[in-house]
């Protein structure tokens, strides 16, 4: 019997910390997921710095503080990260983008620009290669916007029902759908799934239900 091929996924953080890098929750949620159905994973991150930085414990901006994307994302990879430059489609089955502010600071534009936003070189032309062969792409939390603007073309996403982001996601030509918060929503075209996280989940057993569904789904 032919023996079943292991999945590969590239997760892309974008920094550590949910105000100015990649949701915690979310990223290591998301690991335990890929590793629970067997997907083998690699981390990368943009090499380029931060937006700015924020102090967790006050929420205020740090003034003067410099911080890299890359550096502080392999605090969450425990040091094992590439430079998303460096990423290949070919060498994965699926591109997976956890939330947090970082997604919409230093991925994208989103939190400054809302839909006029520009999306990072890296991770614009990562989403194109991975969706013009045809792999899977996974969006968390906020990050569904960065999918929107790249891909357009009516691509169902969904950040959960906030109202307000759900007009953006549709004035950048995507198609949003209202989602609970343990359920995931695939585009009836493509292979992009996305999932609402800590813009609904009240706590991480819906966290993990919600990455989780979509996670399963991915795996298949």
């Amino acid at each position: 019997m032919e023996q079943k091929k292991s999945l590969k996924a590239a997760v892309v953080l974008s920094g550590c910390g949910v105000y100015d890098g990649s949701e915690i929750h979310e990223a290591v949620v998301t690991l335990l997921n890929l590793q629970k159905n067997g997907v083998g994973v690699e981390f990368f991150a943009p090499d380029i710095e931060q937006a700015h930085v924020v102090n967790h414990l006050l929420g205020t901006p740090e003034e003067g503080e410099r911080r890299r994307v890359l550096e502080e994302s392999a605090r969450i990879a425990r040091g094992d990260i590439s430079p998303l430059s460096e990423y290949k489609s070919a060498d994965f089955d699926m591109l997976i983008f956890p939330g947090g502010f970082g997604a919409a600071k230093n991925l994208c534009t989103f939190a400054f620009d809302g839909p006029d936003c520009k999306v990072e070189p890296s991770v614009e032309k990562a989403i194109l290669t991975t969706l013009d062969a045809g792999k899977k792409l996974g969006f968390i939390c906020i990050s569904p916007v960065i999918g929107a603007k790249v891909i357009g073309g009516d691509v169902e996403l969904t950040i959960g029902n906030d109202a307000g982001t759900a007009a953006a996601i549709e004035k950048m030509r995507a198609r949003h759908v209202n989602c609970a918060a343990d359920s995931y929503v695939k585009d009836s075209k493509r292979e992009v799934y996305s999932t609402p996280a800590y813009m609904l989940a009240a706590n991480v057993v819906e966290l993990d239900k919600g990455i989780g569904a979509m996670i399963s789904a991915m795996a298949k």
